[in-house]
């Protein structure tokens, strides 16, 4: 017989937008969750949105680390402070959620990952695309062989160009850490070599454009993976056109798919032949329902539903990204060892 728990109290560092927009709506309405503080160097906002949302602490990162009742804490705050406020949760206990990138280069991620295993306690990042179900789908037909030996993998995510009115530390080196290819370069190679099963990058070469702010704003990346598979990226924030474009496709020497809409085809009987599944009709757009689905995990693993995970895999992402501004910057191929 099953016996069941206190909800889980959650901590929220940072109350910019995907805390306002996600997490706190999402965590808000479970029961078997609570948010019991959120903390943000702008006071006087935290408070407007911990009121917004039902939230009754508003206090600063560091009292939220000390606090034993909290069992988990999710990290929204600005890239730079990302490694040390998961390094000071875990050491104190605590399961973290880490929104993308979980640090800026490769070495904090190692740091942040052999925290957690000294701490025995979880790191999960901010990579929603994972709990797509088009995502879902096609990484199953790569994994299970449906496609063949994949080949080439490509991936899209450009954003409309919009006026920035305001000073924004996405636009930052010190605090952001690079600009398009780190806010979107980031998730789009995670999900890129997650649908080919994550291996590891042999070389890069990369195109970086900056305009107005110390950040670039698009970059362009081509890499070869260990086991010969062509990747591919484009990263915009000033896309012009009508809406935004984020896609991702597969090709291997027996079919081929993206997303979205989700598309797969396979060769059978010596034609290409649609063997797209139906996907589940749900409501909600692919951004809130992922990003439902990453929480419930989380909240499962701080309950102790799930087990503890450590995303190794984030060394290799980084390490691709790394090399790719290090190409930017040099004008050359760089070979990862």
């Amino acid at each position: 017989m099953s016996v069941s728990r206190d909800p889980v109290r959650l901590a929220i560092a940072g109350t910019g937008s995907v805390s306002q927009i996600v997490h706190l709506p999402v965590l808000t309405e479970r029961e078997d969750a609570e948010v019991v503080a959120v903390a943000d160097v702008d006071q006087p906002r935290a408070r407007a949105i911990a009121e917004r949302f039902g939230v009754r602490r508003v206090t600063t990162d560091e009292e939220i680390l000390t606090d034993p009742s909290i069992e988990g804490i999710l990290i929204c705050t600005p890239n730079a402070s990302h490694e040390e406020l998961a390094i000071g949760a875990l050491g104190a206990g605590k399961h973290v959620l880490i929104e993308r990138p979980m640090a800026v280069d490769a070495d904090g991620v190692e740091r942040v990952l052999a925290a957690a295993r000294a701490a025995e306690r979880a790191v999960l990042v901010g990579m929603p695309h994972r709990y797509r179900s088009d995502a879902v789908a096609l990484q199953s037909f790569v994994a299970g062989g449906s496609l063949g030996s994949a080949y080439s993998v490509r991936g899209r995510f450009l954003k409309r160009a919009m006026s920035v009115t305001t000073a924004n530390w996405r636009r930052r080196p010190s605090v952001a850490g690079g600009g398009a290819l780190m806010d979107l370069g980031v998730p789009l190679a995670d999900l890129c070599l997650w649908l080919v099963g994550y291996p590891k990058i042999r070389r890069v070469s990369a195109v970086t454009l900056t305009g107005d702010a110390e950040v670039e704003d698009a970059a362009a990346v081509v890499a070869e993976t260990e086991n010969g598979i062509a990747l591919s990226l484009e990263v915009s924030w000033n896309l012009f056109a009508d809406e935004d474009h984020y896609v991702a496709r597969v090709l291997g020497r027996e079919g081929s798919g993206w997303f979205s809409p989700l598309r797969v085809f396979k060769q059978i009987g010596g034609r290409p032949i649609d063997v797209t599944p139906e996907q589940p009709d749900v409501r909600e757009n692919a951004y809130m329902a992922s990003y439902r689905r990453l929480l419930d995990r989380f909240v499962r693993v701080v309950s102790g539903e799930r087990g503890i995970e450590h995303p190794e895999e984030q060394v290799t992402l980084m390490s691709f990204i790394e090399a790719a501004y290090r190409s930017a910057r040099e004008q050359s191929e760089i070979l990862i060892p």
